[in-house]
């Protein structure tokens, strides 16, 4: 890891305008339950879902344009962005205009996740080798989406993507579609249009 994880993240925002967290813990990893994970609906110059998992003290990212699916069969584009603070997988609210990534973002699913990463002799790999090495596997407990998923690398450079798939286990389900199904907020129950109009309101009072 970079021995200044955040450094991208802090300098495309103006913590002056946005109010996104700027880098301070937030108490969402608790103790003995494992690293979290986030999934955040993003309604940006286009709407996508950020996926975010924790590694070590931040939340490493990507853009999923067409979010998650419970179907082992679709592979979704994942898109690397730059490393978040924990505190991150709380935020609901609207990024200003002139701020990056602006627009309104709300929690659509969060929980606790398992690195399911291991060696031929059954040693675990660390979830930061693992994501190094360009193939990495999880088991993720939200309240939307469970099981197993993997991330897998299919370009470097300036052309980094990723494919995340779900795998083929229990909590599979190829008839069911929780992005259009499911639409609100596991943390308020709010819409993606509700933050929207509710930031817009306070800022007319």
């Amino acid at each position: 890891m970079s021995d200044k994880p955040l450094e991208e993240y802090l300098e495309k925002r103006d913590f002056r305008k946005t109010p996104e967290p700027s880098g301070e813990a937030s108490g969402v990893a608790k103790k003995g339950e494992g690293p979290i994970f986030v999934i955040q609906k993003h309604d940006a110059s286009t709407l996508h879902y950020d996926f975010r998992l924790q590694v070590g003290d931040v939340l490493k990212s990507w853009a999923v344009p067409k979010g998650p699916s419970t179907d082992p069969s679709d592979q979704r584009l994942a898109v690397p962005t730059e490393d978040h603070p924990l505190a991150y997988a709380e935020f609901e609210g609207v990024i200003p205009e002139d701020e990056y990534g602006a627009g309104a973002v709300l929690v659509w699913d969060a929980g606790f996740y398992r690195n399911l990463n291991r060696t031929d002799d059954g040693d675990e790999i660390s979830m930061d080798d693992a994501l190094d090495n360009g193939h990495a596997k999880f088991w993720l407990e939200g309240e939307k989406v469970r099981g197993g998923y993997a991330l897998t690398r299919t370009g470097n450079g300036n052309d980094e993507r990723w494919l995340l798939v779900k795998m083929d286990d229990d909590e599979a389900d190829a008839r069911r579609n929780p992005i259009s199904s499911e639409p609100y907020s596991v943390l308020t129950d709010r819409t993606i249009d509700e933050i929207r109009s509710e930031e817009s309101n306070q800022e007319d009072e």
